[in-house]
């Protein structure tokens, strides 16, 4: 009996039986390198890169490698767009709200102020117009954004002396990241864009006063509680901050249908994982502050509507000097509106109501 009577008259399961494989479309042997914004002492954030590899390695096999380095390895941790826009590494995993003063849409990729939670700008991203717009801005840097985790809603920072008015931030040198910043200069704080892992030196050394990063989990990790005693909340710079991997365009498109179908399933794979680590980490990790007598406080809604108005304000003089801005703004902000409604209803009111008691 010859293959094609095999093949024709057994299906499958002859073929199998009679030792005959059905071809399989060889796949290339890639390398890839990821130029990550953070140090390797964070498991979570830098992880995030960690997982996106491991994943896109065993899903072919180890034909993709992937490899990942830390901040300062490749570049400087706020040097990987320009890495990538100029081919020096396929990808890096970065926060989008570092490069706003490449333009300040850049922000909305990430976290703006008084944005989205994560569960909203996750939806706006995969199911909204968010994917297509952030694409078609960051098109003009040679990138193709995917998912790349989110570290939820995050704490306001470290002080070293206490928030109790917004007459309390005029002349606050405030390691805030990217963007916020400029809210922070209109209250008259001196914001100050520093690398994650240059912090506890600069708080140390009183180069700053106050500083913020993340929330507990990495916050303990990094020993800001040693020198700084006041830890507020929210931070309402980052209701969310959505992680990206920027990849380069040629690399995405020099790559078969199937490899781009993994980088995508690998990216998703590590925004779930992310998100999950520090939901899953935080509340041990505040047990471990509280316990180490940091004082957890609330920023007073004096400070909380003051940032409030100054955000506003910044918003609409943007909308008349970037287009960029506006265009994607418009959209985020009319789907943020009709998530703050739904939550209201269901999401906030259960969450309110469990809150108040005692499991």
């Amino acid at each position: 009996m010859d293959r094609r009577s095999i093949l024709k008259n057994a299906g499958i399961a002859g073929v199998l039986a009679a030792g005959a494989a059905p071809a399989v479309h060889a796949q290339p042997v890639v390398r890839w390198r990821i130029a990550s914004s953070f140090p390797k002492s964070l498991d979570t954030i830098y992880g995030s890169a960690e997982v996106f590899a491991r994943a896109v390695k065993e899903m072919t096999g180890g034909k993709f490698d992937v490899t990942v380095h830390a901040a300062g390895e490749l570049m400087p941790a706020f040097g990987v767009v320009d890495g990538v826009q100029n081919g020096t590494v396929e990808v890096a995993h970065t926060a989008p709200y570092y490069f706003f003063g490449k333009n300040e849409a850049f922000a909305i990729g990430g976290a703006i102020p008084f944005g989205m939670n994560s569960r909203q700008l996750t939806a706006w991203m995969v199911d909204g117009n968010g994917q297509k717009l952030m694409r078609e801005f960051y098109a003009k840097f040679n990138i193709v954004n995917f998912l790349g985790g989110n570290t939820g809603a995050q704490m306001g920072g470290w002080f070293r002396k206490e928030v109790k008015s917004p007459a309390d931030i005029k002349g606050l040198k405030f390691r805030v990241g990217g963007f916020a910043g400029r809210v922070i200069e209109r209250m008259g704080g001196v914001p100050q864009n520093i690398p994650g892992g240059e912090i506890y030196q600069s708080l140390e050394k009183g180069t700053i006063d106050a500083a913020e990063w993340i929330g507990p989990y990495d916050d303990l990790k990094l020993g800001f509680n040693k020198v700084a005693p006041y830890y507020y909340y929210p931070g309402w710079w980052e209701g969310s901050l959505n992680l990206e991997f920027y990849v380069n365009q040629k690399a995405l498109a020099a790559l078969t249908p199937e490899y781009r179908g993994i980088v995508q399933a690998a990216a998703h794979e590590a925004h779930v994982i992310t998100q999950g680590r520090y939901d899953a980490r935080n509340p041990g990790a505040l047990k471990q502050l509280v316990a180490a007598k940091a004082k957890v406080l609330p920023f007073p809604q004096s400070v909380m509507d003051a940032s409030f108005k100054a955000t506003m304000e910044l918003y609409a003089e943007l909308d008349k000097s970037n287009p960029e801005w506006k265009k994607i703004y418009a959209d985020y902000r009319n789907f943020q509106r009709d998530q703050i409604l739904w939550f209201r209803f269901a999401e906030s009111r259960f969450d309110n109501y469990m809150a108040a008691q005692k499991l």
